[in-house]
């Protein structure tokens, strides 16, 4: 009988990915409160009409999981958390109190090619600050996902966060002849325009509806790096990444767009400067949105980011964590049936002083209880044999450093905690 596979698109959480995920949360968790921002989350399940509203059809009709309920409503599995901010943030309304800086990591899922980077179900980090319609604002959000890369050791010269603002990007277009009605065909083109080389691209543009005149008004557009200095926001926006410190980490770049259809001003997307990842985070502000979904008016700005992409960015620049699954410190080996209860006891003791422990559930040979602590990297094992008992004592064994030593077992929490704590010295 052939072994049955997961699902196509999902994916196994062993123990080191698992390691590596509750890694990833923390760093998060620690950048995000350190700019005061407030963890939250909201359902799995929405209504589909949620996103049908605001998100774009590609999003709804191509990349959403969607399945009606008993009540025959459609219910989506949900492909982002921004709408569902929106309209917790339209429920509770005036007993909000802004600005409100939250941020959540979870689960979604959407219905895609799968490929390296992409699979169908991820987990995403979360984070808007609500109730602030200002350029500064824009640079804050943009400044924690840069700490982040920074606190990971992904450097500049390795990643740089693209930004460009669509309403410079209207005036832009309006200028260089496009019309308001072929607007949304030149952002959806533009958020198209690294997916394709040049002829491809090209062909697409025409296709779909672009005369060559209008083609070539594009791709001009897409040239002029220095477009954002006719911008106030992007201006002030770049003041204050300076005064935040990652002014390193940011550049203008016309060609980002965003394809969500409720960004309204400066959008960001963060790549890789080898070129290997589209979009490593991504975002922008959105001031209808809260009014879209039913709520009062109040502007908003905000980036998601996947885990899948930012660990394979890790490997890629070799500085990925090493990251030990293992949570025990300390490893109790078993001697022979007669000792069992008393490796166990002692196991438990150490336990009630604070310390992670695990003991061998069995008398085998001690060779084959240390190769196992070994292979786990567990740092510490406590050896107890009858002699030891006897003696109210046990063998600590270091087995990183391959040194040991005969201690009281009424000292071996202390001299355990030694030996951790030289570690970070």
């Amino acid at each position: 009988m052939s072994t049955i596979q997961s699902v196509r698109g999902t994916r196994d959480f062993y123990p080191e990915d698992m390691a590596f995920r509750q890694w990833l949360y923390r760093s998060i968790r620690t950048v995000s409160e350190s700019y005061g921002y407030q963890e939250y989350d909201g359902p799995f399940l929405e209504r589909l009409d949620l996103y049908a509203a605001k998100s774009g059809e590609e999003l709804v009709n191509e990349q959403s999981y969607v399945f009606p309920d008993r009540s025959g409503t459609m219910i989506a599995l949900r492909p982002e958390l921004t709408l569902s901010l929106a309209r917790m943030v339209a429920q509770r309304g005036k007993a909000l109190i802004p600005p409100l800086r939250w941020w959540s990591f979870g689960p979604f899922w959407r219905y895609e090619r799968t490929q390296k980077g992409r699979s169908r179900e991820f987990f995403q980090w979360n984070i808007d600050l609500i109730g602030v319609a200002s350029a500064q604002a824009d640079a804050e959000i943009v400044a924690v996902g840069a700490n982040l890369f920074r606190n990971i050791n992904l450097s500049s010269e390795v990643i740089r966060i693209k930004v460009n603002n669509r309403k410079l990007a209207e005036s832009q277009l309006e200028r260089s002849g496009l019309p308001q009605a072929l607007r949304n065909l030149a952002f959806k083109l533009i958020d198209r325009r690294d997916k394709m080389d040049e002829t491809a691209w090209q062909g697409y543009a025409l296709e779909s509806g672009l005369d060559k005149a209008q083609y070539e008004a594009l791709s001009t557009y897409l040239t002029n790096l220095d477009a954002w200095k006719e911008s106030t926001e992007l201006a002030a926006f770049f003041e204050a990444c300076g005064a935040l410190g990652i002014d390193d980490y940011v550049e203008f770049d016309p060609t980002v767009i965003r394809g969500l259809d409720y960004y309204t001003g400066t959008v960001y997307e963060a790549r890789d400067v080898k070129g290997n990842h589209r979009s490593i985070l991504g975002g922008g502000r959105y001031d209808n949105l809260v009014a879209d979904v039913g709520g009062e008016k109040i502007p908003g700005t905000g980036f998601a980011m996947g885990d899948v992409v930012i660990g394979l960015v890790l490997e890629e620049s070799g500085v990925a964590p090493e990251i030990r699954s293992n949570p025990s410190d300390v490893f109790i080996t078993t001697f022979d049936e007669t000792t069992h209860l008393d490796s166990m006891r002692l196991a438990a003791t150490l336990r009630a002083a604070n310390l992670d422990v695990e003991w061998y559930p069995e008398p085998v040979r001690l060779a084959r209880q240390l190769k196992y602590a070994d292979r786990n990297s567990i740092p510490i094992a406590v050896i107890l044999g009858p002699d030891e008992i006897a003696a109210g004592e046990a063998t600590l064994k270091d087995l990183r450093r391959g040194s040991q030593v005969v201690v009281k077992q009424n000292d071996l929490a202390w001299e355990i905690r030694k030996l951790l704590s030289s570690d970070s010295e």
